[in-house]
């Protein structure tokens, strides 16, 4: 979900894994020259959603990244497909009162461009959460823990896991 923490503990995995990072946000951005808001606002959620697939498809045939995806990318049944097939998942998962907390004043956010910013983050949770599930290979709560400490109890996890694929 937005706010969960996905790009901030995604650098520190990189940095700490030796890994290129890549936001996929920030690629959409990257090649639309504009800000994920405008892409919004000119192409309506349907056509980011687009240029989403698009790149997330692209994205997940790097080697050796950590990708932060949106949190909508799990909407689309074939960027499910990708991501469980072609990497490890982490869902970062936080409860609706901290993911308001955190986004709360951020103005880069569309979906929550709405009279009850909490009540759509509670709606997309909803709707979201067993989609999350649904690929994750593993769910971290995120919580009030230190991004450093974080990052620190997730590489044993994540090292584990590669050994095992």
């Amino acid at each position: 979900m937005m706010g969960a923490g996905k790009t901030t503990i995604g650098r520190g995995l990189a940095r700490a894994l030796g890994r290129e990072f890549v936001d996929l946000d920030h690629e959409l951005e990257a090649r639309c020259g504009v800000r994920v808001p405008v892409i919004f606002e000119i192409e309506g959620e349907a056509g980011f959603r687009r240029r989403e697939a698009a790149a997330l498809e692209e994205c997940t045939q790097r080697r050796n990244i950590i990708l932060a995806t949106g949190g909508g990318a799990i909407l689309a049944a074939e960027n499910r497909q990708r991501l469980h097939e072609r990497g490890i998942v982490v869902y970062l998962r936080a409860s609706v009162d901290e993911l308001f907390r955190r986004t709360c004043r951020d103005r880069n956010r569309p979906l929550l461009a709405t009279a009850d910013p909490r009540g759509t983050l509670r709606e997309l949770m909803t709707l979201r959460e067993p989609l999350y599930k649904e690929v994750a290979d593993m769910v971290v709560e995120t919580g009030t823990m230190p991004v450093h400490t974080l990052v620190k109890a997730l590489l044993p996890q994540l090292q584990a896991f590669e050994k095992r694929i």
